[in-house]
């Protein structure tokens, strides 16, 4: 009884997030998701859309969705890759962060904090929803990592990614590394 009590309830926890989710769940080895959005740096705000195709071929790229500039979660997240920017780099990675945010709000918080990678705006959340990584319930993306390989496949997913400790960070990391 006690165990159809807890699913019970565990599935009615769940039920918001999933309601309304279109895409299929992301699986490690399958092509990544394409997008063309709107994107700022810390130095501009993009002139025209970047398309993740783009960037596929020399680096992995590390696609991190998370809810909105400004936020204290957020911005310890960006941070933590912002300051181990150069260590990823060796893990031959590049970031790139997705939210809801303008471009414009993009550039001024990745000013504020010197954050050294561009920041894609999907106000739609259109690419958000085709990575499994949309809260349809809060409006926002979820926090979300996936490592696209130099071949355009998803080589990793943290669907869970957490900022209250390293353990994520360093699971992610430990993917990368395993990709050399």
């Amino acid at each position: 009884m006690k165990l159809f009590i807890s699913v019970l309830l565990l599935s009615v926890w769940m039920a918001p997030s999933l309601v309304g989710q279109q895409s299929e769940l992301r699986a490690v080895g399958e092509i990544a998701p394409d997008f063309s959005l709107p994107f700022a740096t810390k130095d501009s705000v993009g002139g025209s859309d970047i398309k993740l195709s783009s960037l596929v071929g020399t680096k992995n790229i590390i696609l991190a969705f998370y809810p909105a500039d400004w936020s204290g979660g957020c911005t310890k997240e960006v941070c933590t890759l912002r300051d181990n920017f150069s260590s990823l780099a060796d893990l031959n990675a590049d970031v790139v962060a997705i939210s809801g945010d303008y471009e414009y709000s993009h550039h001024e918080w990745a000013k504020f904090n010197n954050l050294p990678f561009i920041l894609v705006s999907d106000h739609k959340h259109e690419t958000a929803r085709a990575y499994n990584s949309y809260n349809e319930s809060t409006g926002y993306n979820k926090r979300t990592i996936f490592v696209i390989d130099k071949n355009g496949k998803i080589a990793y997913i943290d669907l869970m990614y957490s900022v209250r400790d390293a353990d994520s960070f360093e699971k992610l990391k430990k993917a990368l590394h395993d990709l050399q």
